[in-house]
């Protein structure tokens, strides 16, 4: 094992630089800063946000049914529950485990079979030598008397019908029987909630509450007073209408929660490499078996329990099952892997023995509730304006309440229909029903004044902005990544497979002094130098190479750049296997992304070693004092050649080629450690190499990044490049991008090196870090550095990684992107989205829907506000002037309902367009209403308030009803204002889904949902009108009065247009306002 590994690995990779001094500050220090001062709404960061704030804004929010309000956040109680829960468990494992030690040592021996008790089922052992609980019990006991009982690894594998090499044979009928004898790899899941959950839950909204027990009392008094046919009309349709209300929200809601269901399958849907019949095949982690072979490299996840076949400096993170971040290292000594843990070191290949809830991790998630709730920092801010709006409507409805109910009792209310109090005269029953009358519409006021919809809105939109992102290849892992990416100012971007292909292929060979053309010409290579490459290449690997028996072509398995060299290898006439046969690795030292080389050390048959190294080419060139020349003879590495070497990487570096150099020593035995612990902790040597060989891989640009990076840039969002290549490459690549330019533009601060950039101080690095468009030969520490500067800068970071070094710099970053394919479990589980396709295309879609997701969020406010402006004020106004209001409780549910659930799903599910790219980030601290915002609602409200109480007070004499009578001509106007009312929404509707564009039609045949729910809302009004009359206290309308209110609704059209050309000014007006407040503070103070 290299020096220095204990240190390094002591805590779990991903945790690693949070108390690094050369990182600079945590997030959370950061996050502090932004947070001083702000109230409790004004959450920035919600990612690793303190628990102590987010019950700072929970108990800050008026709510009027919590249970639904806070559905889609953490569950501050039951996150604690699920913490104790895995303590529980775990404590239960190490407490078995300490049993079953402490009993073997006063023995002597370990019986088989002594904690049979654990919690596992009796396995069929028809075809296998080995039952489920033998097998269960190796895994969970980690006894290694125990596993020689069965013959060591080899011997469990010959029980389980498997082979260390070849894996299962992988057929259909072998794979159904192994799943029916040992169990499959999954765990029962608790089930989602029902629909009657949803249901009940829509029930407790303590308005909706109150408005039922109100809708009875009505109902009974009417049945005393009217008699049954005719008396319960006032009360049922409340009911009725509260029922809807109820049904409409449980619906929305269960749908939503589907959505998210299906998402989370698919979060836990990792993919894994097996070997089966000899081949490496890529399958689903459920679908994995007793007996499977399994590679691991850095950053894989354990898929299942088993024990360690052959492993290199295999190092392993069970702190997911520990609750300890300690790495424990893995030989023959100690060959137990735990399902559900990381892989922080090195490499290996490991046989399954248990799998699914006969494994620690698969009873640990079957026993705690996959908890999704986040809130996001929308929602937070929504429920803000959410309390704001509704504390305002609570005042309102007072006001109404105690007007209404003074003009009541003193008989001055002005309802032609309705009964007059008149003391002494008026009985007590007909007292209260008008009261209960008047105490109905207050309530009904609250109902539509606290938008209890505006928070959910956020989930609904973030729901079907998740479910159209996986159709661009990007499955959102935490939801306030979704909104968060809507507002990033910078990319930070890997290079390989995200800005180019991931094709990789050998383009150019530099070796034996000269340049070898064709790269595959083996003419002029000698055969000693071919000899050692040949064996270089083969085992200074981690991919492998299957010969198919029907001679088939050759299938390369790896990373990209391992199948390039390992293709070559065969181009150079390579026999994989044959080559491997003739020696043994004894020690590796896994390829990093720190010290970007890879080692191994091998003994030859006849007990001769020899060190192989790879890695980038001018750090391995660094380490060679010998070279090979085209006789074969080794020489001295002279300053001309060195020389040469240099130039021959920059020229290809500069054709934006990868160099990778492979270089080897010969090496004593003697010197080699003679022991398996020496062997452990060997460093191998690095200095005094022989080079071979320099290898200029070509990675083709991804078609279309060009056109994604240039998207960027015209949207405000600055694209960097940050890569372990050599800075000529990565210049190279970056202009081809559009990322620089052109070659004028590459030069410092533009284009730095990351070892540069380390060793600058924290300010330098600040001042520097804007400027920064290309990083090269950058570690990922660098990366995290990088980060913390952009994010201190004020930035909005979003970064792509996919080695397990990443995830604190994923961990770091505002929108952490892991890549789906190259991307390690580590990396991806530190992440916020995954980008499936690990295109850079994809990334700048992500950018596209997280500004939509804002837009949508934003529109829909507009709507809603106007309702609720316009709906207060004519209710206030006629109610002090009049004694009554002209919109009742059971037209104002329904305007709530169309205001909320359908408004909502209609104006969250717009799409996104191209208008959006067009413009600057949204910054996290400007406010949610917008100046074109308010200028819209003011227009809109102000128009429907003044049409609409025109008609209340002189409607009579304007629509000629004077010949009509009082009841006749009360009912007739009203009906028209709560229809005129109703289109002004519709129409409204289509003005919020362009606040800032005159053409509000452009694109609204594409949204067919939208479409429907505004047909959907005609006609449903269209039906209220005509056949509902008895209980929405409305009568049928004349197709005259029909036509007014379709041209009062229409002329928000044009009204809007005119509107959109009156100039904002740039400041947002809350400004003002805290400006005034805070000046009359100081004053004060």
């Amino acid at each position: 094992m290299r020096k220095g590994i204990g240190e390094e690995f002591k805590t779990s990779p991903y945790r690693r630089y949070k108390n690094d001094l050369e990182a600079g500050t945590s997030s959370r220090e950061i996050d502090d800063e932004e947070d001083e001062g702000s109230g409790p709404f004004d959450i920035v960061r919600t990612k690793s946000a303190p628990l102590d704030r987010l019950r700072r804004w929970r108990q800050a929010a008026l709510v009027l049914n919590a249970s639904r309000r806070f559905r889609y956040t953490l569950d501050l109680k039951k996150e604690e529950e699920r913490k104790q829960m895995i303590a529980k468990i775990r404590m239960h494992a190490q407490v078995i485990r300490a049993a079953v030690l402490f009993q073997a040592a006063g023995e002597g021996v370990n019986e088989p079979g002594v904690s049979k008790k654990l919690p596992s089922i009796q396995g069929h052992v028809d075809d296998f030598d080995v039952s489920l609980e033998e097998l269960v019990s190796i895994s969970r006991e980690h006894d290694l008397s125990l596993l020689e009982q069965h013959g060591g690894v080899k011997g469990v594998a010959d029980k389980v019908k498997s082979n260390l090499e070849k894996g299962v044979p992988g057929d259909e009928t072998d794979l159904i029987n192994r799943k029916h004898s040992f169990g499959s790899n999954t765990y029962p899941r608790k089930k989602g909630r029902s629909f009657w959950r949803f249901l009940w839950e829509a029930c407790r909204d303590t308005t909706l509450i109150i408005l039922m027990v109100a809708a009875a009392a009505s109902l009974a008094l009417g049945i005393k007073s009217e008699g049954i046919k005719e008396g319960w009309y006032d009360g049922g349709s409340i009911a009725l209408a509260v029922l809807i209300v109820i049904v409409f929200t449980a619906v929305s809601d269960y749908r939503q929660s589907l959505q998210f269901q299906n998402l989370n399958e698919e979060k836990q849907n990792i993919h894994m490499e097996v070997v089966r019949g000899g081949r490496r095949i890529m399958i689903s982690i459920f679908d994995i078996v007793v007996g499977d072979v399994v590679p691991l490299k850095i950053g894989d996840q354990v898929p299942a329990d088993g024990v360690l076949i052959t492993g290199h400096s295999l190092a392993i993170d069970e702190s997911s099952m520990t609750g300890e971040s300690k790495i424990v290292h893995k030989d023959p000594r100690a060959p137990y892997l735990m399902s559900g843990c990381k892989v922080a070191d090195g490499y290996g290949t490991m046989l399954v023995t248990s799998v699914g809830i006969n494994t620690e991790w698969g009873l640990l998630m079957a026993s705690i509730s996959e908890d999704n709730g986040e809130e996001t920092p929308l929602q937070v801010r929504l429920n803000g304006v959410a309390t704001f709006i509704g504390i305002v409507g609570l005042a309102v409805a007072v006001v109404v309440l105690v007007v209404l109910v003074i003009r009541y009792f003193t008989g001055k209310t002005n309802d032609p229909g309705g009964q007059q109090f008149r003391a002494g005269q008026t009985s007590v029953s007909d007292a209260i029903d008008g009261f209960i009358k008047i105490f109905t519409v207050a309530v009904t006021i609250v109902v539509v004044a606290v938008p209890e919809g505006l928070p959910l809105a956020v989930t609904l939109t973030l729901a079907y902005s998740m479910r159209k992102m996986m159709a661009d290849k990007a499955l959102v892992r935490r939801l306030s990544a979704c909104e968060t990416m809507g507002s990033a100012t910078t990319i930070c971007s890997d290079k390989t497979g995200t800005l180019t292909l991931n094709e990789m292929t050998v383009v150019d060979v530099f070796a034996c002094g000269k340049k070898i053309e064709p790269p595959d010409n083996k003419s002029l290579l000698p055969p000693n130098v071919m000899s050692l490459l040949l064996e270089g290449i083969s085992q200074n690997t981690t991919g492998s190479i299957y010969v198919p028996e029907d001679s088939k072509a050759l299938e390369i398995s790896g990373s990209p750049t391992e199948k390039a060299i390992l293709q070559w290898g065969v181009n150079l006439g390579m026999d994989f296997n044959a080559v491997r046969s003739k020696s043994l690795i004894i020690h590796a030292f896994p390829f990093n992304s720190e010290k970007k080389r890879g080692g191994v050390a091998l003994k030859l048959s006849d007990s001769e070693f020899h060190v192989h190294w790879k890695g980038a080419a001018e750090i391995v060139l660094a380490s060679c004092t010998y070279y090979m020349d085209s006789n074969g003879c080794i020489l001295q590495m002279e300053e001309d050649q060195v020389s040469y070497f240099k130039k021959a990487i920059e020229d290809m570096a500069a054709g934006s080629l990868r160099c990778v150099a492979l270089a080897y020593r010969s090496y004593e035995m003697e010197t080699v450690p003679s022991n398996e612990v020496e062997i452990e902790n060997w460093q191998l040597p690095e200095e005094d190499l022989i080079l071979l060989a320099i290898v200029g891989i070509k990675d083709p640009c991804r078609p279309g990044v060009r056109d994604a990076v240039q998207l960027c840039i015209d949207a405000g969002v600055k694209v960097r490049m940050v890569t372990g290549d050599n800075l000529q490459t990565a210049k190279a690549i970056a202009v081809e991008c559009g990322i620089l330019g052109s070659n004028g533009d590459a030069t410092e601060p533009n284009l730095i090196e990351g070892k540069a950039f380390r060793a600058m101080s924290e300010t330098q690095r600040l001042e520097l870090a804007d400027k920064i468009s290309v990083m090269g030969r950058s570690s990922p520490n660098d990366k995290l550095l990088l980060v913390q500067a952009l994010r201190k800068k004020g930035h909005v970071v979003a970064v792509t990684g996919d080695g397990t070094n990443d995830a604190p710099a994923l961990h770091e970053a505002d929108i952490g992107l892991a890549m789906g394919i190259q991307g390690t479990e580590v990396a991806k589980e530190s992440s916020d989205i995954i980008i499936l396709d690990d295109n850079f295309a994809s990334v700048v879609k992500v950018v596209r829907w997280g500004r939509s997701v804002y837009a949508n969020i934003q529109k829909f406010i507009q709507f809603q506000l106007t309702v609720n402006v316009a709906a207060l004020i004519i209710n206030v106004v006629a109610a002090v002037s009049s004694g009554n209001v002209p919109l009742s409780a059971v037209q104002l549910l329904w305007v709530n309902l169309i205001m909320d659930t359908l408004g909502a799903l209609a104006l969250a599910t717009e799409p996104p367009t191209d208008h959006l790219m067009r413009r600057p980030p949204v910054g996290r601290r400007e406010p949610l209403i917008t100046n074109v915002m308010w200028r819209n609602l003011i227009i809109q409200a102000l128009y429907q308030v003044t049409v609409l109480l025109i008609l209340n007070f002189r409607g009579r004499s304007i629509l000629n009803l004077e010949d009509e009578s009082d009841d006749r001509a009360f009912k007739v106007k009203n009906t028209l204002i709560f229809n005129a009312f109703v289109l002004c929404q519709i129409f409204n509707e289509l003005n919020a889904r362009k606040p800032d564009e005159i053409n509000v039609w452009k694109g609204v045949t594409k949204n067919r949902l939208f479409m429907g729910i505004v047909g959907l809302t005609v006609v449903l009004q269209v039906i209220i009108i005509f056949f509902l009359g008895k209980f929405t206290s409305t009568v049928r309308l004349s197709w005259k009065l029909w036509l007014v209110s379709i041209v009062i609704g229409i002329i928000s059209w044009p009204l809007a247009i005119v509107g959109k050309l009156i100039p904002v000014p740039e400041r947002p007006f809350s400004d003002f306002f805290t400006k005034k407040i805070r000046k009359e503070r100081e004053s004060g103070g």
